[in-house]
C-alpha cells in the first residue's frame, strides 16, 4: 500500500494485531491452552473462541480489504472471482456458518471429544484447524455486501434469528446430561478449585451456550448493516436510470422477462 502511495489506517492494524493474534495469542498460551488437555470446560472454551472470537477480531482488521487494495486490479479481480465461488458463498452464508458451528459442537456430546482432547498432536492442530476455519466463514461474511439482493439478505437476517436457538442445544444438552459424555478417563488434581468430572461438563455446556449465544448478536448486526447498504445501493441504481430506461425496464417485468 505504502509502494502505491495509498495509506492504511493506523486503527485497522491495530485491531488486527492487537485484537486478532493478541486474542489468539491469549487463548493458545494462557490459561485455556495450558489447561485444555486436563479440564473439559478449558478444552471446549478454547475452541469456542477460536472458531467465534479469534477470527471476528482478525476480521475487524480488515486483512482481506488490505489484500484486494494492495494487489492491484489483477488481484483484485482474481480475489473477487474467488469469492464468488459457490463454496466460498456458502460458507459466507450466515445460516451455514451457524449450523456449522453447531455440527462441531455436537462433537463435545461424543466420545471424540476426548480423543481430540487427548491427542497431543490433534490438540496442537485445532489450534490451527480452528481459526483458519472461523475466517473462512467470517471474512466472506464481511466481505460479500455487494454480492447479494437486499431480499436474500433480509430473508438470512430473518432465519439467523432461528439459529439463535440452534447454537444454543450442543451446550443446553453438555449442561443438563448427567453422565459423561466423552467417557474420559478421571484426572486428579490436589487444587481445592478443580472441579468434579461431572462439573467440569457442565461448566463446559454454560460456556459453549454462552458464548455462542453472545456472538451471535455481532453476525445479526452485520447481517443488518449488510443488508441497509446493499438496499442503498440499489435505491441507488434506480435513481440512476433516466426514464426511459425506467420505462423499458418496467415494460420487461410486464412481460415477464428477466
Amino acid at each position: 500500500m505504502h509502494r502505491k502511495g495509498a495509506a492504511w489506517p493506523a486503527r485497522y492494524t491495530l485491531a488486527y494485531y492487537l485484537g486478532g493474534m493478541g486474542s489468539y495469542a491469549f487463548v493458545e498460551l494462557g490459561f485455556l491452552g495450558t489447561y485444555a488437555h486436563d479440564l473439559r470446560w478449558a478444552f471446549t472454551t478454547r475452541i469456542a473462541l477460536l472458531i467465534f472470537v479469534v477470527p471476528a477480531l482478525i476480521a475487524a482488521g480488515r486483512p482481506l480489504e488490505l489484500l484486494i487494495q494492495a494487489s492491484g486490479d489483477g488481484g483484485a479481480a482474481r480475489i473477487t472471482r474467488i469469492l464468488r465461488w459457490r463454496i466460498v458463498r456458502m460458507f459466507g452464508n450466515a445460516m451455514f456458518a451457524t449450523v456449522f458451528v453447531a455440527g462441531v459442537f455436537l462433537l463435545f456430546l461424543t466420545p471424540f471429544a476426548w480423543t481430540m482432547r487427548g491427542t497431543p498432536w490433534m490438540e496442537a492442530a485445532l489450534g490451527i484447524v480452528v481459526p483458519l476455519l472461523g475466517l473462512i466463514m467470517v471474512l466472506p461474511i464481511a466481505a460479500t455486501t455487494g454480492m447479494r439482493s437486499s431480499t436474500f439478505i433480509t430473508i438470512e437476517f430473518l432465519l439467523a434469528f432461528v439459529e439463535l436457538l440452534i447454537d444454543s442445544i450442543p451446550g443446553i444438552l453438555l449442561r443438563l446430561d448427567d453422565a459423561i459424555a466423552d467417557h474420559a478417563p478421571v484426572i486428579h488434581n490436589s487444587a481445592p478449585w478443580w472441579p468434579s468430572p461431572l462439573h467440569d461438563q457442565h461448566l463446559s455446556g454454560d460456556f459453549i451456550w454462552f458464548i455462542a449465544e453472545v456472538i451471535d448478536v455481532p453476525i445479526l448486526v452485520i447481517l443488518l448493516v449488510r443488508w441497509m447498504r446493499r438496499d442503498k445501493a440499489e435505491a441507488k441504481e434506480y435513481d440512476d436510470l433516466t426514464d426511459d430506461e425506467y420505462e423499458a425496464m418496467a415494460q420487461a417485468h410486464l412481460r415477464g422477462e428477466r
